[in-house]
């Protein structure tokens, strides 16, 4: 069967179209599973094109790392204003699921335990990883410093415990991928005051 080729279409539409399919592969299937073949085939072009514009398959991954990351770690920052610390952290559940409602993907793409370590896919999601992590650290020690709590080992054991929370909650909500983002807004409002908005 003859490939698509470029006739007509942009090298930025093309790259797109190849992202598109590359970002759904890898957030479906993880790194170690997708191939350079599957996302030419699917993208109905040849794996020559997609080597000739992201290099290698670690490039079309890193293209991948670098959308999710830049979509998560914007999101989360401009959710970083409110001074309530319950407010915030719903907030922050809410840009997250509004980054994940428009790109399904990005937090499997971010966060694939199957990207090799050392490679350079792996330091990128790590940075962004890393950034992430940062401004959930930053809002644990504001609701610390607010409780007149300067322990650096309560700050750290707050950072990991936040993490680990906002893991589970999106983790939970892409295995009930029929639930809204709206509605996982509310239900996340619900928890926090059940639990008395302590994080």
């Amino acid at each position: 069967m003859a490939k698509a080729g470029t006739k007509g279409v942009s090298r930025a539409e093309r790259e797109e179209q190849i992202l598109g399919v590359a970002f759904e592969e890898f957030g479906l299937r993880g790194h170690a599973q997708v191939s350079v073949a599957e996302v030419a085939r699917r993208a109905d072009i040849s794996k020559p094109l997609i080597y000739s514009y992201f290099g290698s398959r670690d490039g079309l991954a890193s293209a991948c790392v670098r959308r999710a990351g830049d979509l998560l770690v914007a999101g989360v920052a401009a959710a970083r204003v409110d001074a309530d610390a319950g407010r915030r952290a719903l907030d922050t559940f809410a840009a997250i699921f509004a980054v994940l409602d428009d790109c399904r993907h990005a937090w499997s793409v971010l966060y694939d335990p199957t990207i090799p370590r050392g490679s350079d896919v792996h330091a990128l999601a790590r940075s962004y990883r890393a950034d992430l992590a940062a401004m959930g650290a930053e809002g644990a020690a504001d609701v610390l410093r607010r409780a007149g709590n300067a322990d650096p080992l309560d700050h750290d054991l707050l950072a990991r415990v936040w993490a680990q929370s906002v893991s589970a909650v999106v983790t939970w909500w892409l295995e009930h991928p029929d639930l809204a983002a709206d509605a996982m807004v509310a239900r996340c409002a619900r928890v926090l005051v059940a639990m008395g908005n302590p994080i």
